[in-house]
């Protein structure tokens, strides 16, 4: 229950609301508890005392309590449901919020579709568990113990017949209970996995297309959802035989109740009226029985629900900040790699005892075949994970030593794939700066070559870009990401093969934006087309998780290495490129052009 005590926690702040809530509900069950009295003497008015005046007063003081009970029951359940509502949506933004606090690794590790069904699937479990529980227990134990109270004093022999249903409801529900939790967290794996599928299909469903996979991956989601179905399936039997078995039970001692108080009526022992009351009151007792053994098999199914979710709520981040953490100073760009050593698994080792130094101000070219270790160098870099051991010094401070925050503010980051949010071209670029003017906004896109592109577009920068800027050529999307960099205006930049895949216009375009972008800063450039880092202060050339040459451009082709040997290669392959290019053009050349 330690999961249930964390998550009540978070009625804290609303404990007026729920205090008075709880103040409504004990009296709608006191009422609840005091009608069957007067019902009692109602019916002994009408069959004993034939009383007309005394019984139009025992029917109006019945209907004025029917009066308050709504009143009471309707301010009880307005308070109790608005409480539940914003419980769970503070649960949800807690979520949320530590998903923002969580390592680079652990979304690496996760499957998107998991994480998101945690967040909608599991909390709408809760979600009905969360005030319902505590309203229950209020509610059932003050009806179960003053009903036991009242009969007992009423008559202790009919208490008996009914206190036997106690211990049958208790085998019951513990019965139950711990398969319908079981079974809670297995349909919410599997659902997860059916939500994933989703996720996986609305993101890539032109490749789907494209290579023709849409009846493996209908079959797929088929599957998925049908296992989740078969689990669902035997939750649905238990719960349609535990409710009517309950019900079954509570009946069968009704009818001994009003067998016994029929014979004791027809020995004079016992007045209609005390019958008919006690016959109700037994109904109150059963209530509570049924109402605890079906609490005990929702509280099960919100455990499992609650351990996925705190699953994530207790993940720590791999990387944060330390407890003595310092901001950091403005960068003037020095950067010391010192016997840097990382892994993602203990058994292959990427990066191998690295060591270089880079002065402010240079642009640094990281080459290498692929699996080298370069996207790992960067992102150690910028602190996405920490090294295994080893130093990376900033301006001669520990990256480690640092706030995050102050760190991640003064870093640019071009990614080779670029993410785009799906608002505005103008929300995207301002991104970078929040309350960034229209005019900075403009400046940016002009120094990426983004204005002209943005300009012609029919809502200018407020044309919406879509879901991940599916509706921008990536030039265009790689550009807007320029202009947000530009508009951040680092002091450290990097660059993850931010040409790669564009077409020779745009990849012009680009790389004059970059150049001005890299004016002054310190940058790394993991570069595709090895003739674009021709004017490099430094070449490192990483293979197999080591540095194995740096240099300039020409000392590094002199040297005749592995530099040599992939520019080569890549020459080749630009060079191929155009061949077909222009042999595609002069053969859409028509006969009669050729002629001229």
């Amino acid at each position: 229950m330690r999961n249930f005590k964390r998550l009540f926690k978070l009625l804290k702040p609303y404990r007026t609301a729920v205090l008075w809530g709880s103040l409504f509900l004990v009296l709608v069950t006191a009422i609840n508890l005091a009608i069957p009295l007067f019902v009692k003497e109602l019916v002994d008015v009408v069959e004993v005392q034939k009383d007309l005046d005394l019984l139009n007063k025992m029917a109006w003081t019945i209907a004025l309590l029917f009066l308050l009970q709504m009143l009471f029951s309707t301010a009880h359940n307005y308070l109790y449901d608005i409480t539940e509502k914003r419980v769970i949506t503070d649960l949800r933004k807690i979520i949320f919020n530590h998903l923002h606090t969580l390592s680079t690794s652990f979304f690496v590790k996760r499957r998107t579709g998991e994480i998101m069904s945690r967040m909608t699937n599991d909390v709408t479990t809760i979600e009905g568990v969360i005030t319902d529980v505590p309203a229950t227990l209020l509610q059932q134990s003050i009806r179960l113990v003053g009903g036991i109270i009242i009969v007992i004093i009423m008559n202790w022999k009919l208490t008996f017949m009914i206190l036997v249903l106690a211990p049958v409801m208790v085998l019951f529900a513990k019965t139950f209970g711990k398969k319908l939790k079981s079974l809670s967290r297995e349909i919410q794996d599997k659902l997860a996995t059916s939500t994933t599928i989703i996720e996986e299909n609305i993101s890539g469903m032109s490749l789907i297309k494209s290579f023709v996979r849409q009846t493996q991956e209908i079959t797929r989601f088929d599957g998925a959802v049908e296992d989740s179905f078969q689990s669902a399936k035997k939750r649905v039997k238990i719960s349609a035989f535990f409710g009517p078995m309950i019900g079954f039970i509570a009946f069968i001692t009704a009818l001994a109740l009003l067998w016994y108080g029929g014979r004791e009526v027809i020995a004079g022992t016992l007045s209609p009226g005390e019958m008919v009351a006690f016959i109700l009151y037994a109904v109150i007792i059963a209530g509570p029985m049924g109402s605890f053994a079906r609490l005990y098999t929702r509280i099960q199914e919100g455990l499992g629900a609650s351990e996925r979710i705190f699953e994530i709520l207790d993940t720590a981040p791999e990387v944060q900040d330390a407890p003595d953490a310092a901001p950091m100073p403005k960068i003037a760009g020095k950067v010391e790699i010192k016997n840097l050593h990382f892994h993602y698994r203990e058994d292959q080792e990427v990066l191998k005892g690295l060591n270089f130094s880079i002065e402010p101000g240079e642009m640094v070219a990281l080459v290498g075949p692929s699996g080298a270790g370069k996207t790992t160098l960067v992102q150690l870099l910028h602190r996405f994970y920490d090294p295994v051991s080893g130093e990376i010094l900033v301006d001669g401070q520990n990256i480690r030593d640092i706030q995050m925050t102050s760190y991640w503010r003064q870093i640019g980051l071009v990614p080779q794939e670029t993410l785009l949010f799906g608002g505005t071209i103008e929300e995207n670029i301002r991104f970078a700066k929040e309350g960034a003017t229209l005019d900075e906004i403009q400046e940016a896109a002009r120094g990426a070559n983004a204005d002209t592109f943005i300009n012609e577009c029919p809502d200018g920068y407020q044309t919406v870009v879509g879901e991940k800027g599916i509706r921008l050529s990536a030039g265009q999307r790689q550009r807007i990401a320029i202009a947000r960099a530009i508009l951040k205006n680092p002091r450290l930049l990097i660059l993850d093969e931010a040409t790669s895949s564009l077409d020779n216009e745009s990849e012009k375009l680009i790389q004059e934006a970059l150049e001005r972008l890299m004016q002054g800063k310190t940058s790394f450039v993991i570069a595709h087309r090895l003739s674009t880092i021709h004017n490099a202060d430094k070449i490192l050339v990483l293979d197999k998780g080591q540095i194995v040459e740096t240099g300039t451009h020409q000392e590094l082709m002199d040297h005749k290495g592995l530099y040599q040997y992939l520019y080569n290669l890549k020459a080749l392959q630009i060079e191929t490129e155009t061949d077909i290019n222009e042999e595609s053009v002069q053969s859409k050349i028509s006969p009669v052009t050729k002629r001229f």
